[in-house]
């Protein structure tokens, strides 16, 4: 039988199509999942149907029981409940569902040379100019004056009309746009969205018509649609996300071009390892899919906030236990855990940036990353070898692909990640994930390789701990 040898690590050919296989269900997540509030309602699904009871209803559990809690719509925890006593710790793998994108503004909506556009703020670390004449659609929700939540998601069906951030043309660009650096080839404030060009037909004749007759077109179409008036916008969060579906890249088909791999690839397999635990696990076994990480992870829904606290003290005191503070930093500080997050990929096109001795490489598995930062480590976290000699020893032992790095030459930039904020608590955690070229495009890239290995890697963590 033919193989694919990955750094010592043979695939079968019966393994790679098994990964190949993977790659499809990925597909359909991420065509169906472009916010954080559509990753957490999409994995709340999918764990109901495998046996998962919200934990803020559960008064009590057991050894093999699957509970959940969701945190304000934007991040959940999944947890299957282990044989051992808990405060021996957790095995936890956490991710992040929220990705970089535009948001509207809070009154977004104006009209310029007889068109009517959508203001814009962008959200995390993204090439402006890259989001300029690029197939573009709403998702979010908007929360009407009477409480009542509506859901957008314009440009998702084939049907659906698109929007686009108009680029200025080539003739005419020599002065105004030419001789930015890259940062400022398309600024913040030139990131409005076309929303529509035709007037309202009426016979009303009113002032206000005769001055923003596109407008109040867009309007009269928002408020048949979804009730909306004007001032809703500033109760809405609604999120510019490229409108384009996974696709698989190059003739061998061996890799995934789609948005927001980072950090779905992660999320995604994480999911899928908890989901498809077949026993009951020694150590509890948890999934944390956080938002706000692209920004820092701050706010309630962030790694940083104390929801992920929160949720195992509610699972404790469901098993029966009155935990004190020392005690519950106890079982933090006993637990250990994934920070499952992208790497960035060796780029052949700009190989300069990367100390290639250290660069994560596509179709050689998920990357360990020791410790991440900018600057000097900054703002980073850094793993205990002994923890890296147990994770390495574990994936060779299964057979499971796998690679060391770290986010291009010192000096070129770096990251961090949510791996941080869990060592703040006593968690013993280490950064990996699988390769992404592209990061933070409106398109990433990843290898079908990387993608299985990324779920390899956090089932069987997950399955048997360290």
């Amino acid at each position: 039988m033919s193989h694919l040898t990955l750094r010592n690590i043979e695939y079968s050919e019966a393994k790679v199509q098994e990964a190949f296989g993977f790659a499809e269900g990925y597909k359909k997540f991420s065509n169906e999942v472009k916010t954080e509030r559509e990753a957490v309602r999409y994995s709340q699904q999918l764990a109901e149907s495998m046996g998962y009871k919200n934990g803020f209803e559960a008064t009590s559990v057991k050894a093999g029981d699957k509970i959940y809690f969701i945190n304000r719509h934007k991040n959940i925890a999944l947890i299957h409940i282990g044989s051992e006593n808990i405060q021996k710790g957790v095995n936890i793998v956490a991710a992040h569902v929220d990705a970089p994108r535009l948001d509207l503004k809070p009154m977004p909506l104006y009209e310029s040379a007889d068109m009517a556009l959508l203001r814009t703020h962008y959200y995390g670390g993204i090439k402006k100019y890259q989001w300029v004449n690029t197939p573009l659609a709403l998702h979010g929700v908007v929360v009407l004056k009477d409480g009542t939540t509506k859901e957008i998601r314009i440009g998702y069906d084939d049907e659906d009309p698109i929007f686009v951030i108009p680029d200025i043309l080539p003739h005419l660009s020599a002065n105004v746009q030419n001789e930015r650096k890259a940062t400022e080839t398309i600024k913040g404030e030139e990131l409005q969205l076309l929303a529509g060009s035709m007037p309202k037909i009426s016979l009303d004749n009113s002032k206000e018509q005769a001055k923003h007759p596109i407008k109040l077109a867009i309007l009269e179409h928002l408020h048949t649609q979804y009730g909306m008036t004007e001032e809703d916008f500033c109760s809405a969060e609604i999120e510019v996300v490229p409108a384009l579906e996974a696709q698989d890249i190059g003739f061998d088909r061996s890799m995934i071009g789609a948005y927001a791999h980072d950090d779905r690839m992660c999320s995604y397999s994480a999911l899928q390892a908890i989901l498809n635990l077949k026993h009951t696990p020694k150590r509890t076994a948890m999934v944390f899919l956080a938002d706000k990480e692209e920004i820092g992870s701050t706010g309630s829904t962030g790694m940083e906030s104390d929801f992920f606290v929160y949720a195992l003290a509610k699972t404790v005191k469901a098993l029966g236990f009155s935990y004190d503070a020392t005690q519950m930093m106890e079982l933090l500080w006993n637990s250990k855990a994934l920070s499952a997050d992208v790497d960035v990929a060796l780029n052949p096109n700009f190989k300069g940036v990367h100390d290639e001795s250290n660069a994560p490489v596509i179709n050689k598995g998920i990357t360990i990353a020791k410790y991440t930062g900018s600057g000097g480590k900054y703002m980073g976290s850094e793993a205990d070898s002994e923890f890296v000699a147990a994770l390495r020893q574990l994936l060779t032992q299964k057979g499971i692909p796998h690679q060391f790095g770290e986010m291009g030459k010192i000096d070129e930039g770096g990251g961090g990640t949510v791996a941080q904020f869990l060592a703040h608590r006593g968690v013993q955690v280490v950064d990996c994930g699988g390769p992404v070229m592209g990061m933070h495009a409106p398109m990433e890239l990843i290898s079908k390789i990387d993608l299985f290995s990324n779920y390899e890697t956090y089932h069987i963590f997950l399955e048997e701990g360290l």
